[in-house]
């Protein structure tokens, strides 16, 4: 089970569905065609989750997406989140059954797509629906929420498009035991890493933030348990605040540690990471002493959240070795 990001910052309303009597209509036709051809039979669950390139987005995503809803998940190899993100995903396709479709896209490899889709941090989640591109949400986020924007995306393709998925033949393209691939055997902390997800999807940070401390304790190089202690730690610090004072307090003390952390935490919460990173720097800048340090370990901290890989990580770390140094 994978740590949570808790950012939903770009959740959008999946009912507002643009030209949405133009895409039925096209749908409508290319299901028609399909059927005159004797239609696209069953699928195996392998064809649930394939990865996408510029040369076939067009056959794998929009021409696909007038039978069953189409989630793309774009990524890159050196995204922390996106590591979290990418099995759970896979995962509910699965599960789903052929009511969606999972589209990787390497947004390293596939730059073009990435700036058609307009995205500015990884890993961002857009659906495809009749020809018709919607974005879901941007960063990690917890399972439940997850779930509910996929109900929701495909109660949208069954009432607006009449999309009602497709088949799939679990016998189909299973091949013979030799290619089958080999059961990966359990991680020595699963148990452990399973109860801290399913209290933080149960909003117990402090239970979350417990299970983390137990993994590292015996293993404190885990990386898993690193994320999501960072996260858990994170939440519990954000779940009480009242955002608008927490905003009043930091402005009017632009100096001030402990109001400009808890600013930056809900900067991170909300998406915002450049601002969340920038305020730390610049508040390790105008302090010294113990309180520098604090403000630089929260600071830390919060790099764990996006991953030491991150672009973003990476440039703040320079700028706060050069207010260090």
């Amino acid at each position: 089970m994978q740590p949570r990001n808790m950012s939903m910052s770009g959740v959008v309303d999946l009912a507002a569905v643009k030209a949405a009597g133009d895409a039925k209509a096209k749908a409508e036709q290319a299901r028609a065609e399909s059927a005159r051809q004797g239609g696209a039979g069953a699928v195996s669950p392998a064809s649930l989750v394939i990865d996408v390139d510029e040369a076939g987005f067009e056959t794998d995503v929009l021409q696909r997406s007038t039978e069953v809803p189409v989630v793309i998940d774009f990524w890159a190899e050196w995204c922390e989140p996106c590591k979290q993100l990418g099995p759970l995903l896979e995962r509910l396709a699965a599960e789903y059954n052929g009511r969606f479709v999972l589209a990787k896209v390497d947004v390293d490899a596939n730059q073009m797509l990435m700036q058609q889709f307009g995205i500015q941090g990884i890993p961002a989640v857009f659906a495809v629906v009749a020809g018709q591109a919607l974005p879901l949400f941007q960063g990690a986020a917890p399972e439940s929420q997850i779930r509910q924007t996929l109900d929701q995306l495909i109660q949208v393709g069954e009432e607006r498009f009449g999309l009602t998925g497709i088949t799939v033949d679990p016998d189909a393209g299973a091949g013979d035991a030799e290619t089958a691939p080999a059961e990966v055997p359990a991680g020595p902390y699963d148990a452990q890493l399973e109860a801290a997800a399913l209290a933080l999807d149960a909003n117990d940070f402090a239970g979350a933030v417990q299970a983390y401390r137990s993994v590292l304790a015996d293993d404190p190089a885990n990386t898993e348990a690193k994320l999501g202690l960072a996260q858990a730690e994170l939440l519990g610090r954000v779940a009480g605040m009242d955002p608008q004072q927490v905003r009043k307090e930091a402005a009017e003390n632009p100096a001030e540690p402990v109001a400009q952390m808890a600013a930056a935490d809900l900067d991170l919460v909300g998406g915002h990471v450049e601002d969340a990173f920038g305020r730390l720097v610049e508040t390790v800048r105008r302090n010294f002493g113990d309180d520098r340090d604090s403000v630089r370990v929260r600071l830390l901290e919060l790099f764990e959240v996006i991953g030491p890989d991150d672009p973003r990580v990476v440039a703040a770390r320079t700028a706060l070795a050069r207010v260090l140094f």
